[in-house]
C-alpha cells in the first residue's frame, strides 16, 4: 500500500512538473526592451554619452574647450562650512560635547501631513475625537 501511495505522489509531481513547463511565463521586460549604450564611439575617436555629449578619458562629460561639465570642487565648496554629523552630542570617549551647530529644518518643512502635534503620537486622554459613551446598546438596525 505505501508503494503504491509514493507512485501516485511521484506521477503527481512529474505531472505537476510538466504542466508548470508546458505554461508560458511572462518575458521579463529587461529581455524586450533593448536600452541604449550608455555610451559610444565614434569613428574620429570621440567617446559620447546616451545624450550626445562628449566624455573625457576618465568618463566626464566635458564642453567643447574641453572643461568638465557639472563638476564640483567639494573642498572649496564646503571650506567655509562648520557641519559635524553629531553636532551637540555628548562624545563620551572624549569627554565633552562635539563641536558644531545642530541642523535646523528648512523653511516648510514644519508644515503638512505627518508633521506636528498628533503625528506618530498617541492622543492625549480628555480630547476624544468622539462622544463618550452612553452605556445603552447600539442598535444593529436603523429605528424606523
Amino acid at each position: 500500500m505505501g508503494s503504491a501511495m509514493a507512485s501516485v505522489r511521484v506521477v503527481a509531481a512529474v505531472f505537476s512538473g510538466l504542466s508548470l513547463a508546458a505554461c508560458g511565463l511572462p518575458t521579463p521586460d529587461y529581455m524586450v526592451v533593448q536600452y541604449p549604450a550608455p555610451f559610444r564611439k565614434e569613428p574620429d575617436g570621440r567617446v559620447l554619452d546616451n545624450e550626445n555629449i562628449v566624455l573625457d578619458a576618465q568618463g566626464f562629460r566635458v564642453d567643447k574647450q574641453g572643461n568638465r561639465i557639472g563638476e564640483v570642487d567639494v573642498q572649496a565648496k564646503m571650506a567655509n562650512e562648520n557641519s559635524n554629523a553629531v553636532a551637540g552630542f555628548y562624545i563620551s570617549s572624549k569627554g565633552e560635547h562635539a563641536p558644531g551647530a545642530v541642523m535646523e529644518p528648512s523653511v516648510g518643512s514644519g508644515v503638512g501631513a505627518g508633521y506636528g502635534v498628533g503625528s506618530g503620537t498617541a492622543m492625549p486622554s480628555g480630547n476624544a475625537p468622539y462622544p463618550p459613551a452612553s452605556g445603552q446598546p447600539v442598535p444593529l438596525a436603523p429605528r424606523q
